[in-house]
This record gives structure tokens, sequence and C-alpha cells, in this order.
């Protein structure tokens, strides 16, 4: 007879062991309060669209205050510690990092950017967005589907509260990003990507 799953309860791991294997990785992992998520591996287009925003943000951004970071840059999240990997991150200004269980973890971005797949989208758009909420500083969250061309920008109000951006959909338009002054071509996010649902 199988085993029932709700007999052997699910392991929870501490800080401690997380950061054990943080320090011996050849992988990226997440720590979310006693589970431990791989965060590497993924689809091509998610491959290629992270790369082509971070290399096309760092075009943009060449030559002034603001520096681009990519998926290797864990980022400080005060309300959930210790640190996430988002896809892509910005700073202006000089990047502080702070040591965290022997990682040097960004503390100050402006802008973080997520691609989201059909696994992980619910999560990105709803508990991750609520933990980078807490980092000091954070002004705006870009989102971009990995499926089909869907694009769409969170701005934090001097209020404090966060809206969304008009939703794009269509390869012939811009993003605009006013936490670091420039726009992105939907159809250069996407470049060298095929939808082979969509016709």
């Amino acid at each position: 007879m199988a085993a029932n799953p709700k007999d052997h309860p699910k392991h929870y791991f501490t800080i401690e062991e997380y950061f054990a294997l943080e320090n011996v990785r050849d992988a990226r992992y997440e720590y979310w309060d006693g589970d431990i998520v791989c965060m590497s591996g993924g689809s091509q287009s998610h491959y290629r669209i992270s790369s082509n925003i971070h290399y096309r943000l760092s075009q943009r951004l060449d030559g002034g205050p603001c520096i681009t970071f990519t998926a290797e840059t864990p980022v400080k999240t005060p309300s959930l510690p210790p640190y996430r990997y988002p896809d892509v991150c910005v700073v202006c200004g000089e990047a502080e990092f702070e040591k965290i269980g022997g990682t040097d973890s960004l503390v100050n971005p402006i802008l973080l950017v997520e691609v989201l797949s059909p696994s992980t989208e619910r999560h990105d758009t709803g508990e991750k967005f609520a933990v980078y909420k807490s980092i000091p500083g954070f002004e705006e969250y870009l989102l971009v589907a990995q499926d089909g061309p869907r694009v769409v920008n969170y701005r934090r109000q001097a209020d404090g509260f966060w809206v969304p951006q008009p939703e794009i959909s269509t390869l012939d338009g811009e993003i605009t990003l006013s936490s670091v002054e420039c726009t992105l071509s939907v159809a250069s996010i996407y470049s060298g990507v095929t939808f082979p649902n969509i016709n």
C-alpha cells in the first residue's frame, strides 16, 4: 500500500541549513520561511528575455548614474530574510551591499524585473511582490510574460501605494520605466523569442 504523504511532514529548513547550501552552491536558491526553492533551470525563452532586458537596459543606462545587475545578484528583502534573486535589477547611484550569510546582497535597487512563467506568475505577482515592497527605495516592478508579448509595470506612488500601468501586449509597443527614465521597445525585449502557440 502506498504511503500517505500526510504521514510524512514536510521538512522545515533552518536559515543555517539554507546558508550552508548557498555557500557550496552551483545553483541559486531562495529561502521562503522554511522552504528552499531552486531558482536555476527554466526555458530558453526565459533566458533570452532576461538577457535581452539586461542588455537593453545596460545600453540605455550606460554613462549615467544607474547600473544594471543580472539574476546572479541577490537582493535583500527585509520583510522576509534573507534575499531574493530577481531576473534583472537596477540601482541608481552607488550600489550598496550587505554581507548576509557570507553572500554580498544588494540593498538598494530602484527597479526589479521578473520574467513570468505559468508556474511562477501567481507567486511573482503576489507573495514575491509583497516581499519586494519592503525594500527601501524600490520604485518600479516590471513583469514580462514569456508565452506571448505581455508586459506590465507597477510604480510606487508618493503615498506608498503601487499602481499598475496599462498592460502592453503588442510587439510594436513601448514600455516606459520612469524610475530609470528610459523606454524599452517590446520588440527588443522579445528579440529572438518565438511564440509557438501564437499564429
